[in-house]
């Protein structure tokens, strides 16, 4: 049987290098170490990003809904065994944009592992606001 684990925003802290305000998650629902993780950030008004962007229509910018999908795919590959967050140092992104995401939106984020090997990871994630998709 597969280990699901989740975690609350203090407890992904541990498989997760970035702190706050840089911590773009809030919860992880579900992972499955070297799979998959699952999760979500309720934006607010209160996001240091959204005073500075689009003055008047504040909405995520891009490269930080980019930093989000990256988050949860690192909470997906640093949960395994003898992964250890502090040697996780970046990645290549090939985004797509599909929404403006907006305070008082729910971002919901899915990261999926193709293949982890010799401390290099491939992987794919995507995040909805509600049903709809925002960004892969």
């Amino acid at each position: 049987m597969v280990e699901v684990l989740s975690f609350d925003a203090y407890d992904l802290q541990q498989y997760e290098p970035n702190r706050y305000p840089y911590l773009l998650i809030d919860r992880v629902t579900e992972c499955v170490p070297g799979k998959y993780a699952k999760g979500y950030k309720n934006l607010t008004n209160n996001e240091w990003f959204f005073p500075r962007h689009y003055e008047g229509h504040p909405i995520m910018p891009g490269a930080i809904q980019s930093e989000s999908l990256n988050q949860m795919l690192t909470i997906a590959v640093t949960t395994l065994p003898g992964v250890d967050s502090a040697g996780v140092i970046g990645c290549r992104c090939n985004a797509v944009w599909h929404r403006e995401i907006c305070p008082g939106d729910r971002l919901d984020i899915e990261a999926y592992v193709k293949s982890y090997t010799r401390g290099i990871c491939k992987g794919y994630a995507k995040s909805y606001v509600g049903k709809e998709l925002a960004c892969e």
